[in-house]
């Protein structure tokens, strides 16, 4: 097989997901072509430089509908010659663009792409798609369906973790990304959003609240009780499916759960061949990925299953991990990952996570690669392992490792 090298990673700022967020009058689209060109301006891709760009974007409806990834190739500066092709996994989008552009360079099916994905939660809203998983009775009440907060407090029931921990673990990510801000550490690769006018709209996550802490987070009701326990409720269901369990503990709130929110993110991937032609330098090697399915009520422990088959497609062990993002979709996401590996609590999401800065479904999967890559950078660290929880019952996972 042919080597999938990264050459870069960029993404926009996340806003808040809603009409007073700083971003809300940017389209998916206006958002995507920002990205492009700063992934284009940085690397000199002129003339028909990749193969394809290949993007992730989870409700593709409306101005996000109709493969919006090649509308966004041709209202960017990149050669219309190159086409695009959009893809849906979830919140696993943004990194399942990066695993197929890095597979298909692999297989020898192009000597380079841009992957990555957008998200404008606020513009065009989660489910607005109307997702049959959801509506359609043959499948729902088949398969136990319950909505993804349910899932999370399910996790926390079965696995133990209390509402103290999953606020504790809030907290901490909230802290994180406050000193990673501070430190400048996110400088690399985030590109400020600027209007027509070349006047800067957003150059910094919004999200954040640093100020956060047990006490403010104590006086929040959990988000998801009263859809769990009002008849007929959701609890109701999904104790259909693990009867071994009394109760659902809702734990669950805005708080220790992902922010609603907008933004972009890419990565440039190639062969060794396509960066010494333009004189770029590799940063890191595609080593693995993997996507796994799993079950569709608990919905959101793919990491688990998703980690364990990328570390067995890499020949490695947990132990030889450096660095780790898990995608903050809800405290008890990271908290399961945490205790199924036991490892070091130091090593995973450095800079905070998504309960702090915010999941733009689309592209957080690409955001977190590219925050993985840059810490790796930063502490001299050689290996890293980034993976996400995907609605539906699924998980992804990307081994990579400098060069």
């Amino acid at each position: 097989m042919t080597d999938a090298y990264i050459y870069d990673a960029v993404r926009t700022p996340r806003g808040k997901g809603r009409k007073d967020g700083s971003l809300h009058e940017v389209t998916a689209l206006r958002l995507s072509a920002l990205t492009l060109n700063a992934l284009k301006d940085r690397n000199g891709l002129d003339g028909h430089a990749v193969e394809d760009v290949i993007w992730g974007n989870v409700t593709q409806v409306g101005e996000q509908g109709g493969c919006l990834a090649r509308t966004a190739v041709l209202a960017s500066d990149l050669d219309e010659r190159i086409p695009g092709v959009s893809i849906n996994r979830f919140c696993a989008s943004g990194l399942e663009a990066v695993n197929m552009a890095a597979n298909q360079v692999r297989g020898g099916a192009g000597q380079a792409f841009i992957a990555g994905g957008v998200e404008m939660m606020g513009r065009v809203p989660m489910g607005s798609d109307g997702a049959a998983i959801a509506v359609d009775p043959t499948v729902a009440m088949e398969r136990y369906f319950v909505p993804q907060g349910i899932s999370a407090d399910i996790i926390a029931t079965e696995y133990g973790f209390t509402r103290d921990d999953a606020d504790a673990y809030a907290v901490e990510s909230q802290a994180r990304a406050a000193a990673a801000w501070a430190d400048r550490r996110f400088e690399r690769s985030v590109i400020p959003v600027r209007d027509r006018n070349g006047l800067t709209v957003l150059d910094h996550d919004e999200y954040m609240r640093p100020g956060t802490d047990m006490q403010s987070l104590g006086a929040l009701k959990p988000s998801f009780k009263e859809m769990g326990e009002v008849m007929p409720g959701f609890d109701a269901v999904a104790l259909m499916k693990y009867p071994h369990l009394e109760r659902i503990e809702h734990i669950h709130h805005a708080g220790n759960s992902s922010g609603i929110v907008d933004g972009a993110a890419a990565v440039l991937i190639g062969t060794k061949d396509f960066g010494e032609a333009r004189g770029l330098k590799p940063r890191a090697r595609v080593r693995a990925t993997s996507r796994v399915g799993t079950d569709p009520t608990i919905m959101l422990t793919g990491p688990v299953p998703a980690t364990e088959r990328v570390l067995a497609a890499a020949g490695m062990q947990i132990g030889d991990i450096d660095l780790f993002e898990v995608n903050e979709a809800f405290a008890s996401v990271v908290l399961r990952f945490l205790q199924a590996f036991e490892v070091d609590r130091a090593k995973v999401n450095v800079n905070g996570g998504s309960i702090a800065m915010g999941h733009p479904l689309g592209a957080t999967g690409a955001i977190i690669l590219g925050t993985l890559l840059d810490e790796m950078e930063r502490s001299d660290r050689e290996t890293g392992l980034a993976t996400l929880c995907i609605g539906s019952g699924m998980g992804a996972a990307t081994i990579i490792e400098r060069v």
